[in-house]
């Protein structure tokens, strides 16, 4: 009889656009027992030769609804991918899709009601029927004023309309969610500030790093 191997301890890093999440994950991809599996952009530029995160940014009212659902079929396929390290450290998630960036466009009326209703019954669905593990959430806790200049200065083509006005709603939905705890929580919350400097951030992740591997070794010895 074959023997099931553990599931990894895993780690969903949320924040703000521009929070610093990618630092951390490069932080983290030095250590050979992390698979860092970075958001899926990639796939959303080129959906069979479609730029869905382009098009939605351009025009969101017509193409929200279908960048969503593709946001939770390629999120959904990086939750249950299974690896075989040990840890697993993904950026973003089902969740913060859900809690943060539909419900967002929804509030901003680019949602229609009927089109929210199938995003959400698809995520209740997800969440009730698929084993989706996370066993620690770390929040990249940033000003909107702070990843507005962020974003400026990277320069990401489909990024260039993105309003501070709209930096303060996604940060509002994330401090409700991860802050407030007004939305299911799937595992405890680390909160790092995210606003320093670069030098500054990457010396808090290395403190970071000592909690998530305690954590993790205590997982796998239970």
């Amino acid at each position: 009889m074959a023997v099931s191997k553990p599931q990894p301890f895993t780690i969903i890093v949320e924040g703000n656009i521009g929070s610093g999440k990618t630092t951390f994950l490069k932080y983290f991809k030095q250590f050979s027992q992390v698979c860092v599996v970075d958001e899926p952009v990639e796939k959303w530029r080129d959906a069979h030769g479609h730029n869905l995160f382009d098009l939605m940014y351009k025009d969101p009212v017509k193409w929200s609804f279908c960048f969503q659902s593709y946001v939770q079929l390629t999120m959904l396929d990086l939750h249950t991918k299974p690896i075989p390290e040990p840890v697993k450290l993904m950026e973003r998630s089902l969740f913060s899709a859900k809690y943060c960036f539909v419900n967002n466009l929804r509030d901003q009326g680019l949602l229609a009601d009927v089109e929210y209703i199938v995003l959400d019954e698809w995520f209740n669905f997800i969440r009730e029927s698929v084993p989706i593990k996370v066993d620690l959430i770390v929040y990249l806790r940033t000003d909107p004023e702070v990843v507005f200049e962020r974003i400026s200065q990277r320069g990401r083509p489909e990024e260039s309309g993105v309003s501070l006005d709209y930096l303060k709603s996604i940060h509002k939905l994330h401090e409700d969610w991860l802050h407030e705890k007004n939305q299911f929580l799937p595992s405890p919350v680390i909160t790092i500030d995210a606003n320093d400097d670069l030098e500054t951030m990457v010396k808090n992740y290395k403190s970071c790093e000592e909690t998530i591997f305690q954590q993790a070794q205590a997982a796998v010895a239970n």
